[in-house]
């Protein structure tokens, strides 16, 4: 008998979960944020999804959501024209950044110097965390609002994904694009892999995979519905995807075959991710919750305990967690 998958379901958001972003590994284990329409973002411990707290703060939808690799900062991008660093460790405040729209996404630098933002108003920003009165450097060029802008290529270049259909790749110095895509459909979601240069981009029912530094097609991979986001593994062995249809999709990552699908969410899923250590990934859904996946089925890890497959057929270890209570962190 077969080892059916059991994720976690982690509730206390009121609103569609739209992004979600896993730290480094630290001391500490690692950590889970994420974004939702509810304005009120949330820290997890990553390997449990047991919640830490709550940053509170923002006056509209929080779009987007990042934590630096140690998890002492974090950064979130909001409708009410501001994109927030807070303090991970207490969950206080520490910047509000000013923007003309909308924010959708934040990323910080590997030193966690600069933060880099885009939203609604097409232009990229980069504020110095050191000097956060100084105006940012600005970057234009899109022809719609930026959905996605990441560091890469040890924070030399930037990634940017925007409604005009393209992906773009530019230069941090000179602020030029260096190459371009295009694409028959909007862009829904992006992700980049630093020690792979792969990047990772989703539009209609298609999940392609390319160098990051030549923009050069690897792979493309269609699936049965529309996708709104993908995340492959750190090993490269799997990648998943989440869309439409409520599904969660796994792929081989070499054959691209599709090995199995998931339905556990009860709406549209938003946002995929790996944990960095491989052996989960996270789900964020129009429900309002976050689900935790398990790479391999069966393994003890986290607050899956490994069971004989006899035994799943009177112990379901089904686990969810009640709604947070609105504390600060």
């Amino acid at each position: 008998m077969a080892i059916r998958q059991t994720p976690l379901t982690c509730s206390g958001h009121t609103r569609p979960v739209v992004d979600l972003a896993f730290s480094g590994i630290t001391p500490y284990g690692y950590f889970l944020i994420s974004a939702c329409k509810d304005g009120k973002p949330m820290l997890r411990q990553g390997d449990t999804g047991d919640w830490i707290g709550t940053f509170l703060g923002h006056k509209g939808a929080v779009w987007g959501a990042t934590l630096n690799s140690d998890a002492t900062k974090a950064a979130t991008a909001a409708a009410d024209f501001t994109a927030k660093v807070w303090d991970a460790v207490s969950g206080d405040e520490v910047l509000t950044l000013s923007h003309k729209h909308i924010v959708k996404s934040v990323n910080f630098t590997l030193d966690s110097k600069h933060l880099l933002t885009g939203g609604n108003d097409k232009t990229l920003r980069i504020f110095d965390m050191i000097k956060p009165d100084a105006d940012p450097q600005e970057i234009v060029g899109h022809s719609g609002a930026i959905k996605k802008a990441l560091w890469c290529n040890n924070d030399q270049h930037i990634l940017s994904a925007a409604d005009d259909r393209t992906v773009r790749l530019w230069d941090r110095s000179s602020a030029e694009v260096v190459k371009s895509l295009s694409f028959e459909a909007s862009v829904t979601s992006m992700e980049y892999m630093p020690e792979e240069k792969i990047l990772i981009v989703t539009y209609g029912k298609t999940i392609s995979f390319y160098n990051a530094l030549s923009l050069d097609l690897i792979k493309s991979v269609d699936a049965p519905a529309s996708i709104h986001s993908a995340s492959l593994h750190p090993d490269k062995d799997f990648f998943v995807a989440g869309g439409d249809d409520f599904k969660i999709y796994k792929y081989d990552y070499s054959t691209t075959e599709e090995l199995e699908s998931y339905k556990g969410h009860f709406g549209p899923v938003h946002c995929v991710r790996f944990s960095p250590d491989g052996e989960l990934y996270a789900s964020g859904s129009e429900d309002g919750t976050l689900r935790l996946w398990q790479t391999v089925v069966g393994k003890t890890y986290g607050l899956w305990k490994c069971v004989l497959p006899e035994e799943l057929i009177s112990d379901s270890c089904d686990a969810s967690y009640p709604a947070a209570t609105e504390l600060k962190a």
